[in-house]
């Protein structure tokens, strides 16, 4: 687990400028979605193509909040990664072609195709049967056209969605941000988050809280559910 968090500079600055830190008192769970993103073996497990290993690291985290928040009455929503690979090609081929290296290529579209290993949720997370599972093509799972989110979380009067998973800068922060360009209130779990590095970490909390939503602890999101 990453063990840093937001600058001082960044707090007094959010300060001055709305007159607090946090945005939110209290979270409604009966309006609150739970979306945890790509903790599947392509980024969990050691070795993978994707790895990220601090997110092993905020397993139990994020299964102590899906606890507590299922019990509430929030909406816990897995989302996970996979990409359809034919003939040599996949359904998000600019990612394939510009961002993944030729060596790797191969191996990271096999691992990632609809029901290999990679797309598997990592076995020490507590999914329920009730949980809603959802796969994406795309960093973004709000883009149109890359998975069901949205109109899952629009058929179940979700107006808040607590985000947590990896990588914090990556797929996380891109979903937060495009969460509140669509009004949905935004909440981005820091100790439930992982990135590469603490730096990328710490720069996507920085971005979000300043511009995007909120950025607490799974305990504070805890003590918010009333």
């Amino acid at each position: 687990m990453h063990e840093v968090g937001i600058g001082a500079d960044v707090v007094e600055r959010l300060i001055v400028r709305r007159g607090c830190y946090h945005l939110y008192d209290r979270l409604d769970p009966k309006v609150t979605a739970f979306v945890i993103v790509d903790m599947q073996n392509a980024f969990c497990k050691a070795g993978a193509p994707a790895e990220v290993p601090i997110s092993r690291g905020i397993v139990g985290n994020i299964n102590r909040l899906a606890q507590s928040m299922r019990a509430a009455g929030s909406q816990i929503v897995w989302v996970v990664s996979a990409f359809d690979c034919k003939g040599g090609r996949s359904d998000w081929e600019n990612f394939f072609k510009n961002i993944v290296a030729a060596e790797v290529r191969e191996k990271t579209m096999a691992y990632m195709s609809p029901g290999a290993e990679g797309t598997e949720l990592w076995h020490e997370l507590d999914r329920h049967e009730d949980d809603t599972l959802i796969v994406k093509n795309r960093y973004n799972s709000l883009v149109p056209g890359a998975s069901q989110l949205e109109r899952v979380l629009r058929s179940r009067g979700i107006e808040t969605v607590v985000i947590a998973g990896t990588k914090t800068n990556i797929c996380c922060e891109t979903m937060a941000r495009t969460a509140f360009d669509m009004d949905f209130n935004v909440v981005l779990v820091s100790d439930c988050c992982a990135a590469l590095s603490d730096r990328e970490h710490v720069a996507a909390l920085e971005n979000v809280i300043q511009q995007f939503g909120d950025v607490l602890s799974a305990s504070e999101v805890n003590q918010r559910l009333t």
